[in-house]
């Protein structure tokens, strides 16, 4: 299926133990080699002059199909303020030790065995949820034990993590890189002093910026997720953190708007009016702002916004929940930058790649009327075949 949301494919499989896997299609590794932006062409009146901008945001072709193993709270020092993995993922905790790891990692052999039997590309394994470089050592190595024939047979190609800044010593990212980590996503959140300070996170801005060196340092692609709208963090600051990400070298970045979940001391803070989260319209005004920021900076945004589900969504009693948060933050980023482009002339007509077709008219029509204002309807919009990798 199609999920415009973020930007990405995704596509929804049953092992035959009946356990549903999503596959995030994304970037392994690399993610700042070669990455072209694609063009646009805006035509103006007279017809004759047409004008080729940038597209204003990478997105990068599919090298491997992500196989996401969810181990929430594990190796997690303590539970914070607005975390709810278990609801977010839909897996309870999965028990202590290497006993519930295995459990979880038994879903990813049978994931693969039935791959195996397609004769199915090779995935990238990722282990999310919990801090899994704080894990005992054993524990990990009992992880890439179990891959280990996978990746012989060519049907693990990479494997990637998340984890804290926290628990990212020097020694840490030696023993994953001996054992073979590719890719470390750093859960930070933020780099203001304030916002870790207010929502409990147990590390300071310096050592969120030295794990991101750390992690480049050693030889991974860095990812970093990114928190707007947590406590303690306005507009401006979320800005600055993105800025400060690139800055330290980020190869892709994630934004999660904070959402109040049931069952986390935020949504008490919330009840108590100690709280209040971003609406829609500043979350999608903002992420859009980022989304360029990154752009400029040819480092993609492999998602925004936390995959909503059925069973999710009733746990989340505020929040700029959207389950189409992607395509509107999207489909305000393009239109803002072609908005800039324009400077008041009279458009003609505007050529877009057809892959922004998804997005470009916002969510149940919502751009019309400003794409409009601009001169622009459904007759001179003329879709491309030109991909935004191309």
């Amino acid at each position: 299926m199609r999920d415009m949301e973020s930007g990405v494919a995704r596509e929804a499989l049953s092992c035959e133990c009946g356990t549903q896997l999503i596959w995030n299609y994304t970037k392994m590794n690399a993610y700042r080699q070669g990455i072209s932006l694609g063009y646009i062409r805006i035509a103006f009146h007279p017809v004759s002059a047409v004008e080729r901008v940038p597209f204003p945001w990478p997105q990068t072709r599919a090298a491997h199909p992500v196989l996401p193993v969810f181990l929430p709270f594990a190796g997690c020092p303590a539970r914070c303020v607005f975390c709810a993995q278990d609801k977010q993922t839909g897996v309870e905790t999965p028990g202590s030790g290497s006993e519930g790891v295995a459990r979880a990692l038994d879903l990813v052999s049978a994931a693969l065995e039935e791959r195996a039997i397609r004769q199915a590309a090779p995935v990238e394994v990722a282990f999310f949820g919990g801090t899994f470089s704080a894990q005992p050592e054993n524990i990990q190595e009992a992880c890439f034990a179990r891959l280990r024939p996978w990746r012989e047979r060519g049907l693990v190609a990479a494997v990637r993590c998340s984890t804290r800044p926290d628990a990212v010593s020097p020694g840490r990212l030696q023993h994953l890189k001996a054992l073979g980590l590719d890719t470390v996503e750093l859960g930070v959140q933020s780099f203001s002093s304030r916002a870790l300070s207010e929502t409990g996170r147990g590390y300071t801005r310096e050592q969120a910026a030295d794990a991101c060196r750390r992690v480049r340092e050693a030889g991974f692609a860095l990812g970093v997720q990114l928190m707007p709208g947590m406590p303690g963090a306005d507009a401006a600051v979320f800005q600055a953190d993105v800025a400060q990400a690139l800055a330290l070298g980020a190869d892709f970045l994630r934004f999660y708007p904070c959402l109040v979940l049931e069952g986390t001391e935020l949504a008490r803070l919330w009840r108590a009016g100690a709280y209040v989260p971003w609406n829609l319209e500043l979350t999608v005004r903002e992420l859009a702002r980022a989304l360029l920021t990154a752009g400029k900076a040819g480092v993609p945004v492999i998602r925004m916004g936390l995959p909503l589900s059925g069973d999710f969504t009733p746990h989340i009693p505020a929040g700029p929940a959207h389950p189409a948060l992607g395509a509107l933050v999207q489909a305000e980023a393009l239109h803002h930058y072609i908005y800039e482009r324009v400077a008041g002339r009279s458009v003609a007509a505007l050529y877009p790649p057809r892959s922004c077709r998804g997005f470009f008219w916002g969510d149940k029509g919502g751009m019309r009327e400003r794409w409009a204002a601009l001169g622009l309807h459904r007759e001179n919009v003329v879709w491309t075949e030109t991909p935004y990798h191309a």
